[in-house]
Order: C-alpha cells, then sequence, then structure tokens
C-alpha cells in the first residue's frame, strides 16, 4: 500500500525568502514535512491539497540538496574560473553527497561553466600580466589544481619564448636596481638565481643574462664595496687585527663577489687606517 499524505499549506520562510516550508498531512493531522528552494516549488508544481506518495517527496528532497550544492557552486564560480578539482573540493568541504557532485560537475560541464582546458587558459594569461613568474612555476600551480599535464602544456604555449624572455628581463634590471648595493657579480649571480626559482627555463635565463650589462659602473661598485666592506670590517675588527683582519675581510668581500682590485684598493684605503 502507497502511503499518501496531503499538502495542507505553503509558507515562505522568514530568513530566506527563496525557500519554502511544505506542510503535510498523513491522516494524524498537519505537521512539517520539508522545505525546498523556489525552483524546485516551480519545478513539481506545488501546490495546497495534491496529494504526494513518499517517492516523490524523497525525490524532491535530493533534487532541493543537489539545487542547493549546484546553487552554491555557482556563487563560488562568480568570483573567477575554477577547475574541476577545486569546485569537487570545495563542494566535498561543505559535505555534499560524492553522488551530488558528480552529478552538478557533469551539469556544469554541459552547461559550459567548468572546463579545464579554459581554466588553465585564462589562469596562465591572468599570470603573465599580474605575476613574475615562469612557465615551469605556472605549470606547478596548474597541476596543484586538477589540470592534467596535457591541457597544461597546451595553455602554456601562450606563454611564448618572446613573453617570458620580455618579462624575465624586466624582473632582472629591477633586481639588479634594487641591489645596487652589492657587487656586480653578486647582481648577476641573484638574478640568475631568482630566475631559475621562479620558474624561467635555462634558455630564456641564459639569453637575460647575456643582454644585461657586461661590467660594471665603477664608481657604483667602489660604492657598494666600500658600503659592503665597513660592515664586514665592523664585524672582524673586535676579533681580528693586522694581517689577519685583512685576510679576513679580503675572504668575505671575495664571497660578495667583488674583484681583487677592488678589495685591495678598499683594504688600502680604509683597513691600513685601522
Amino acid at each position: 500500500m502507497v502511503l499518501l499524505a496531503k499538502l495542507t499549506k505553503i509558507t515562505t520562510q522568514k530568513k530566506n525568502k527563496g525557500r519554502y516550508n511544505i506542510f503535510l498531512d498523513y491522516g494524524q493531522g498537519e505537521a512539517y514535512g520539508f522545505s525546498v528552494d523556489e525552483d524546485i516549488l516551480v519545478k513539481y508544481r506545488l501546490q495546497k491539497n495534491m496529494e504526494l506518495d513518499e517517492a516523490t517527496i524523497e525525490a524532491m528532497k535530493q533534487t532541493d540538496e543537489i539545487h542547493k550544492f549546484y546553487t552554491l557552486a555557482i556563487n563560488y564560480l562568480s568570483y573567477r574560473m575554477r577547475s574541476e578539482k577545486e569546485i569537487r573540493d570545495y563542494l566535498n568541504d561543505k559535505e555534499a553527497d560524492p553522488e551530488h557532485i558528480n552529478e552538478i560537475v557533469a551539469r556544469l560541464k554541459k552547461e559550459k561553466l567548468l572546463d579545464d582546458q579554459e581554466f588553465a587558459n585564462s589562469l596562465v594569461r591572468t599570470r603573465i600580466m599580474t605575476s613574475s613568474k615562469g612557465p615551469l612555476l605556472l605549470k606547478k600551480e596548474l597541476i596543484e589544481k586538477g589540470v592534467n599535464k596535457s591541457q597544461a602544456e597546451v595553455a602554456l604555449e601562450y606563454f611564448t619564448f618572446d613573453k617570458q624572455y620580455e618579462k624575465a628581463m624586466k624582473f632582472a634590471e629591477k633586481k639588479m636596481k634594487n641591489d645596487g648595493k652589492k657587487s656586480f657579480r653578486q647582481q648577476i649571480q641573484n638574478v640568475q638565481q631568482t630566475l631559475m626559482q621562479k620558474g624561467y627555463q635555462g634558455e630564456v635565463v641564459q639569453e637575460v643574462l647575456a643582454n644585461l650589462p657586461e661590467e660594471e659602473n665603477e664608481e657604483s661598485e667602489w660604492q657598494a664595496a666600500v658600503l659592503q666592506g665597513e660592515k664586514i670590517l665592523r664585524k672582524y675588527q673586535q676579533k681580528a687585527e693586522g694581517y689577519e683582519l685583512k685576510q679576513k675581510v679580503k675572504s668575505a668581500m671575495y664571497r660578495k663577489g667583488f674583484t681583487f682590485d677592488v678589495i685591495d684598493r678598499f683594504l688600502e684605503e680604509y683597513c691600513d687606517e685601522q
């Protein structure tokens, strides 16, 4: 025997005008049954005095549950494009049923709202404009977001050698300007190291280094040597003196990239005064 319930009343929720409370009577008086979103109300054409069986009621509840998480996914997508993995992780965190997640993801794909290739393409273009990341870091980021390797490689085709060189050179020039108080050799080493850390490929880094100034500005190099040398001198002069002090200063300045000619000049002008 199929158990039927009569729909006795539909009321709007006070705190959420888009949701409705459904009241049912199984023959023992009116009682709250469940709540649904407005879209579910319209889809099932719910109205007073309708008779509903348990299967229909359960189907409505499931449809409403899916609709609730679908709406959350749409809102999550409204801020920016997302990968399939991001959507799945988000819905899982919201405690959506795994089967519902699969259904929602399939619907989003059908509606062209979820596409990992388009997501990857968009992320690469955005990062090129807004960050100093090289292609290797971008590929790592894409894969962490669930984009597969082949999709990541297709997206990175937009990040051409010329674009990489342009961004890397701009960063290198800025880096050298900010490192002006360091030795020229250390500036070059820092540029190379940082570009590699940022994910630029070896051939791009070498091209950038080949087109940076080949020689340091003598006056700038001397000013950097004095600045760094005086710091080193203050560090060691409480622990050593004479020949030992000079050797310690000489070694430390060499490690910072200064040439022996510049170091000897500094020792002659500053250490002999000690």
